[in-house]
């Protein structure tokens, strides 16, 4: 008897194992992806699913849409506070991960490369057309269907939007009125200061636009932000201003050139390992000088064509520090090399690779370097005659506050670059 349950037993385990074998191996699409892949299809489980997930990200969005808007506290991975209604900050830093609901952030960073500006329109706009567009599959249509006529509806669009001009910039290189263009976008996001923050970017607008309107660039409109004071309490400088003390004892020029150096005022060591035998004290008081008399001979040469200040991209030693106090020249470090480019904009210099005398073409002239003290912070003042680039002085309370005018100015710039390429 226990011989026939054994051979029954086997039996029935020969049948069962590779019926289970074949469930585990998963057949058709599920089977070439990966495991935990899944696949959807038909109206009601993908379509419907990916209207829903970009419907959320819109609605998170919408709140923040307009003068009367809420701020959105964010929190990103590197434990950073975000308290802004900006939605290319909110959709940056949300990390959405679903594929439908990700393209519509790509969109939206699409239009802040491209514009500058209505991120949040794109996003809302794009959630609406979507919760639409699930009335009408709801009915039946089909997603073709429905895409032909959205299609159909944007070229319409813009031909109404022919019509609906009701008043255009005449002179981008009058204040009031790019002012006047200026004020609704600002207000979206710093309502009832939109006067004041349209006029500074206006004047600082104005200052750097080329002859011809449409070369303007966003970029030449700089913003530099000192806590402290009130919001009020901003202005334009024709120029840059750097938020660090410049090095050194000399502290105020006025009507000078300038040296800007791409490196650091340092010598350059060589590349080369080697060892040097020293054997006694002279030997040794004579290869400290030999160094020494090098740098010197730099920092002379470039006092010598005329240069009363230089602007290194790198470190600024002791030593070289040592002689530009004595021959009476002004040292700053910009460690950015964009923020270089716009010194060398600015001063209308060419940055040198080498420490050494630059050619008389390679010199930058500027009205004034001095470093001043605003709310107990040391920032370095660079004012030129034409400059190709403007800041704004920007004063608040706190970092968030600041940083939140900053985006607001950040949409009004690249709205007067829209402006200038069509001026309706």
């Amino acid at each position: 008897m226990g011989h026939h349950w054994n051979i029954l037993g086997e039996a029935v385990h020969s049948l069962v194992f590779p019926i289970a074998k074949m469930f585990q191996n998963r057949q058709g699409l599920g089977g070439l992806l990966k495991e935990g892949g899944s696949h959807f299809s038909g109206v009601d489980e993908a379509i419907v699913k990916n209207i829903e997930a970009c419907r959320t990200l819109s609605t998170i969005t919408r709140t923040s849409l307009g003068p009367n808007s809420m701020n959105k506290l964010i929190i990103s991975h590197l434990e950073k506070h975000y308290v802004t209604s900006d939605a290319a900050t909110i959709v940056n830093e949300l990390e959405v991960i679903h594929p439908a609901a990700k393209m519509l952030v790509m969109a939206a960073k699409m239009q802040e490369q491209e514009f500058g500006d209505a991120t949040n329109f794109t996003v809302v706009f794009a959630g609406e057309l979507l919760s639409n567009a699930e009335n009408l599959l709801k009915m039946g249509l089909h997603s073709a269907d429905i895409i032909k006529g959205y299609e159909t509806a944007l070229v319409q669009a813009g031909n109404i939007h022919e019509g609906c001009v009701c008043w255009s910039v005449k002179d981008m290189k009058d204040v009031a009125e790019l002012q006047k263009g200026l004020q609704t976008v600002i207000a979206s996001k710093q309502g009832g200061m939109e006067s004041h923050l349209a006029q500074l970017v206006a004047q600082a607008a104005v200052n750097v636009m080329p002859t011809n309107p449409k070369g303007f660039d966003a970029d030449n409109i700089r913003v530099a932000k000192i806590c402290g004071g009130a919001l009020t309490d901003s202005h334009v400088v024709n120029g840059m201003v750097v938020t660090r003390d410049a090095h050194g004892t000399e502290k105020h020029k006025k009507d000078c050139k300038v040296c800007v150096l791409g490196c650091g005022l340092e010598m350059t060591s060589t590349e080369t390992k080697g060892t040097v035998l020293i054997h006694n004290a002279e030997e040794l008081k004579n290869f400290t000088k030999s160094e020494e008399s090098k740098m010197e001979e730099a920092i002379k040469s470039i006092r010598d064509a005329g240069c009363e200040v230089i602007i290194a991209n790198g470190s600024i030693t002791d030593l070289a520090q040592h002689f530009c106090n004595k021959y009476g020249i002004l040292t700053l470090k910009e460690p950015s090399k964009f923020g270089l480019r716009r010194i060398c904009r600015t001063l209308g210099a060419t940055a040198l690779p080498r420490l050494g005398a630059p050619l008389p073409e390679e010199i930058g002239v500027a009205e004034s370097v001095s470093v001043e003290e605003i709310s107990s912070n040391k920032v370095t003042v660079i004012k030129a005659k034409d400059s190709r680039v403007a800041t704004i002085v920007l004063r608040g309370a706190t970092p968030n506050m600041l940083d939140e005018v900053e985006r607001s100015i950040d949409d009004a710039v690249n709205t007067v670059k829209a402006i200038a390429r069509d001026p309706r």
